[in-house]
């Protein structure tokens, strides 16, 4: 297997995409626009981005530094919670290509399924605030509903602003709702899938609803305790592979059955992780099985303002 060249996911519009793409959450301004120019020269043809990490002018301005042609990529961005109204859902659509300076995007997400209250002035960042808000009803838009904002998020597609549309963070039960009253199926579900977090029910379910699942954080959180990238299994595996944490780790993630999307600002570590190889089937099942003495989500942003989106808090 040699992701550079061969392996893609088919979505339900009939567009493919490779199966190792390019994050660019966290970088900003000049570091951002240099990592996708060197990104997209290295090879990578999907670029993952979304409105809410205020970088997307600096995307923009790499994908045309890069010299590629816009037709030969895979732009995709997300809606965030504050433009879930659906007189909102055009507005941030014109912002995010405006910012990215073209005329469509290949895919746009619903970044979290549930709406945030546009009305009020808070600081993402500042816990304390927010959590305030959610504690008195205020943070959470209840005004509009997932299907509200999915029509409007089908009337892009036939608009031609985007050419597929899918959710990001949806279980099982939220997919289950949506495909009773889409007209557009959901073309992706992106979420953490990792070793420690497997999600096999839920790629069971999106695959039988042809649905690819775009593994976000595959490598894991690189703070703190419990980094995958130092668990002891997978620096053996590594190790006997004559491969990197990090290549073991993406290619665990395609082989199964994900498309995966690692970030990062340094020239070696893109190049290192658009390369992926056949992780022995003895390595791969011990992969597989490290979440049952592991389990961890490393990605709930939410629930430190008590918004359980997972549902871990009544688990």
């Amino acid at each position: 297997m040699h992701c550079k060249t061969s392996h893609t996911f088919t979505l339900n519009n009939g567009a493919t995409v490779s199966a190792i793409g390019f994050g660019t959450y966290g970088a900003k301004g000049e570091a951002s626009r240099d990592a996708v120019v060197h990104a997209i020269k290295t090879g990578y043809t999907a670029i993952d981005g979304a409105w809410c990490y205020s970088n997307e002018k600096a995307v923009g301005e790499g994908i045309k530094l890069s010299g590629v042609p816009r037709s030969s990529l895979f732009i995709t961005s997300k809606l965030w919670g504050t433009f879930h109204r659906p007189d909102r859902v055009p507005q941030a659509m014109a912002i995010t290509l405006s910012d990215l300076d073209m005329p469509y995007v290949d895919l746009y997400l619903v970044h979290w399924p549930f709406a945030i209250n546009p009305d009020i002035k808070f600081d993402m960042f500042n816990v304390e605030q927010v959590r305030e808000y959610h504690s008195k009803g205020q943070f959470v838009d209840t005004t509009v509903t997932m299907k509200e904002t999915w029509r409007a998020m089908e009337k892009l597609v036939k608009e031609g602003k985007t050419r597929a549309i899918g959710v990001s963070n949806f279980s099982i039960s939220m997919l289950k709702d949506m495909l009773e009253y889409a007209e557009i199926k959901p073309a992706v579900n992106q979420v953490e899938v990792h070793p420690y977090l497997p999600q096999q029910e839920l790629l069971s379910f999106c695959s039988q609803h042809g649905i690819v699942v775009t593994a976000y954080s595959p490598l894991g959180s690189h703070k703190g305790v419990g980094s995958l990238l130092s668990d002891s299994l997978v620096l053996d595996i590594a190790q006997r592979n004559g491969k990197t944490p990090a290549q073991v780790l993406l290619s665990w993630g395609v082989q199964h059955g994900t498309q995966v999307i690692p970030k990062s600002s340094t020239p070696s570590r893109i190049e290192e992780n658009f390369e992926c190889f056949e992780i022995p089937e003895a390595d791969y099942k011990l992969l597989c099985d490290l979440h049952k003495t592991k389990s961890k989500r490393f990605g709930n942003f939410f629930l430190q303002f008590g918004v359980d989106v997972f549902g871990e808090l009544s688990s």
